[in-house]
């Protein structure tokens, strides 16, 4: 096995055990992350993304469970499916997203990682019907887009 598919594999098992640290453990100083709700993060912001959304899981640890497959990786790329079930915090629903990441290294850690997902698919189950009407359009997009970003600035104004 590829040492940057033991990378993926240990940010997975990380995720999987709630642990922020060895998440953050696994990135480049210089991370870029991206998905459709949190887009162009970089360095401390990715880190400080995944400790928010941990504290948040931490809450109902119950309705957690994340499974990871496919993890393939050579020495610049790499490429895993992770599947996520968890309670969204804002509403109370419960979601299933399903997600294809892809990861680039660097001096042995992950300085890319891009995550992918249905956002509409997403929207309807975070939302409800809000999302139903509402979850296809650019503007519900950039709107969840803004609510996330001023929680992670939130976020770090707290947590230094």
């Amino acid at each position: 096995m590829h040492a940057n598919e033991i990378l993926i594999q240990k940010f997975y098992t990380n995720f999987q055990q709630l642990d922020a640290e060895g998440m953050k453990a696994c990135y480049h100083d210089e991370i870029a992350f991206s998905d459709p709700a949190f887009p162009d993060l970089k360095g401390k912001e990715a880190g400080a993304m995944w400790s928010m959304l941990i504290s948040a899981l931490k809450n109902d640890p119950a309705g957690w469970k994340l499974e990871f497959s496919n993890v393939q990786a050579d020495d610049k790329r790499g490429s895993c499916r992770w599947e996520a079930h968890y309670t969204f915090s804002l509403t109370g629903r419960k979601v299933h997203n399903i997600i294809d990441a892809t990861f680039e290294f660097n001096d042995g850690k992950i300085i890319t990682h891009t995550d992918t997902f249905d956002f509409y698919r997403w929207s309807r189950m975070a939302f409800g019907f809000t999302g139903v009407l509402l979850g296809w359009t650019p503007f519900f997009r950039k709107k969840v887009q803004g609510t996330t970003r001023k929680r992670l600035a939130g976020f770090l104004k707290r947590n230094g």
